[in-house]
């Protein structure tokens, strides 16, 4: 499918919309040939031949003429408005939808700011393009062709000096459209740069403030602000070179019509009234020159747009729903990844990894940063597909899953927390957000949420931020934390969700976990020894491979990269489970303490 089709696709839905709106263009533009007529009449019937009782009938004709054609244009804007914002709302949201079909790697490889234009500037170009320029192009070619046939009928002779014009009109305007078309393209793009610029800024505005580059970002605004203008002024030289040249091929018809139109009129050939008609038709032939370059630029910010639109709409997945899905409403949990590698862009981020893991059990994964830790997550949530190997859940390979089903059996509190703009409730009830207020509160507790959350101005009706700006890295993790707990997930996946917390907090955190751990699968991404000691497997990660495996005390004794990792955190072992005893008893006697509060 091109890009026009399937912008016809959803402009078709409104046929009838369009044909009648057409229509009473087609009358308008009629009913405009009555005026010239009228005025000839004028001229030649009562001025020259003075029947004067045809007057106020005429004046009356063209009284009621030009009314008729007020109401008529009103009703034909109201329809092609309403069709245009009908197409516009049914094509935006069958582009969003499809954005949020879209997987990881697409989103890796755009930009925020085009996908941005997508849905703003391209689209109201689409949006004008249908309530004004279909019928502004429609109308003047109409008009134009019409007069030049009613002239004809006037004077044939002098109609055919006006056709002269014509085939250089035609070279113009194709000229035009030949060197409009990449510079329109460039406008396009120089302005979702300049938006992915704008909104990446605002983004990190606390960024920008904490290293004082404001002058620095103004500057790289600047360079985009400037190339964005660069490419307006470059397709402005189109129209400022061809519009002059639509305005001169109409004018020259002005001066065919008074120097041959007048040489008929002194010889007798034509009557001054026929000379009123056709002076009177002739706004239909200039009008329309004068405008050519303008609805050409039109039309080719919209082509522009549609075909970007699509570009991005006609991009599928390379994660896709499977055409014989297995359903799979409730999951018992049971994990293996069997011989799994997974490459991306010639680079192999994993390789060869095997584990299994039964219903209820913790698995705790360690390793450098870079070691393909949130990569082995994003395989089970298949938020990419493997390159070689099987992820099974339930002995199914996840590839065979029914895709939704598969995702809302997994609770994810992601290493890059995402709070949206809501309140502290509807932040935590995004995956149940019908569930009574004890629900959410019961996961904010189990979070050790409850507390903080309750000393806020409004308490859980408190708006958060855009992405969770005032609240503290600690906060918004356990926020997240009470979203992917309240889901009740077969599989919890913990990415390094306790690593703005302090240990008490933490250590409170584990025992909750605990309290749940042979209700569902649970995956703890870390970088702290603290945070997976007592998982049933623990995984070390190096260079997307598994190099150890094992429980706490296994891995200690392998004296390996874990251990070598233990002490740099803790030093001896004595040492290490005096910290683990103190710590455990502090947050003890704290959660107490608030328990009687």
């Amino acid at each position: 499918m091109t890009a026009m089709k399937w912008f016809y696709s959803f402009l078709k839905k409104h046929t009838r919309g369009m044909v009648l709106g057409l229509l009473l263009v087609t009358v308008i533009s009629v009913l405009a040939i009555v005026k010239p007529v009228v005025s000839g009449t004028i001229v030649d019937d009562v001025i020259i031949a003075g029947r004067f009782s045809l007057l106020p009938r005429l004046i009356a004709l063209l009284i009621f003429i030009t009314i008729l054609r007020g109401g008529l244009r009103y009703l034909s804007q109201v329809i092609f408005e309403t069709c245009s914002q009908d197409v516009l709302f049914a094509m935006r949201d069958t582009v969003y939808r499809k954005l949020l079909q879209e997987d990881f790697d697409f989103y890796n490889k755009k930009r925020t700011g085009d996908l941005l234009s997508r849905q703003t500037g391209d689209m109201d170009a689409i949006r004008h393009f249908i309530a004004f320029v279909i019928y502004q192009v429609y109308e003047n070619v109409f008009l134009f062709f019409f007069a030049l046939i009613m002239i004809f009928t006037v004077k044939w002779q002098l109609a055919l000096c006006m056709c002269a014009v014509l085939p250089f009109t035609l070279l113009v305007t194709l000229s035009q459209r030949k060197n409009g078309r990449p510079r329109f393209q460039k406008i396009r793009e120089q302005f979702s740069s300049l938006n992915t610029f704008v909104q990446e800024n605002i983004s990190g505005n606390r960024v920008v403030k904490a290293f004082s580059k404001e002058d620095y970002e103004i500057s790289k605004f600047n360079k985009e602000n400037d190339a964005y203008r660069d490419a307006e002024l470059a397709a402005a030289e189109i129209w400022t070179k061809y519009v002059p040249l639509f305005e001169f091929l109409s004018n020259m018809l002005t001066i065919i019509l008074m120097l041959i139109g007048s040489i008929m009129v002194i010889r007798g050939s034509m009557t001054l009234g026929n000379y009123v008609t056709i002076n009177g038709y002739l706004w239909m032939l200039t009008n329309p020159l004068r405008q050519i370059g303008w609805r050409i630029n039109d039309i080719q910010r919209f082509t522009t747009s549609v075909e970007k639109i699509y570009a991005t709409y006609s991009e599928e997945p390379k994660v896709k729903h499977p055409d014989s899905a297995i359903p799979c409403k409730r999951l018992k949990g049971d994990v293996t990844f069997r011989n799994v590698s997974y490459s991306a862009d010639d680079e192999d981020i994993i390789h060869n990894i095997n584990f299994t893991v039964k219903s209820g059990q913790t698995v705790g994964i360690l390793g450098s940063t870079g070691s393909g830790k949130s990569t082995i997550m994003n395989l089970l949530c298949r938020f990419y597909d493997v390159t070689d190997g099987e992820v099974l859940v339930d002995g199914q390979d996840v590839r065979n899953l029914d895709l939704y089903n598969l995702r809302q059996n997994i609770g994810m509190a992601m290493q890059d927390v995402f709070l949206f703009s809501d309140t502290v409730e509807g932040n935590i009830a995004y995956s149940r957000p019908d569930c009574p207020f004890e629900a959410v509160q019961k996961a904010a507790v189990m979070a050790d949420a409850d507390h903080f959350i309750r000393e806020m101005p409004d308490g859980y009706d408190t708006i958060v931020g855009e992405r969770g700006v005032g609240l503290s890295g600690g906060q918004k993790q356990r926020i997240s934390l009470a979203r992917a707990l309240l889901k009740e997930p077969s599989i919890l996946i913990l990415d390094d969700t306790t690593s703005a917390v302090d240990m008490e907090t933490e250590s409170y955190i584990q025992k909750q976990l605990h309290t749940i751990g042979r209700k569902c699968t649970i995956f703890i991404v870390a970088y702290r020894i603290s945070s997976i000691k007592d998982a049933d497997l623990i995984l070390v990660l190096n260079n997307g491979r598994i190099v150890e495996q094992g429980t706490h005390e296994e891995l200690l004794k392998n004296k390996g990269y874990y251990a070598t990792v233990f002490r740099h955190q803790y030093g001896e072992f004595e040492t290490y489970e005096e910290i683990l005893n103190t710590t455990d008893q502090k947050s003890s006697r704290a959660k107490s303490s608030a328990e009687m509060r």
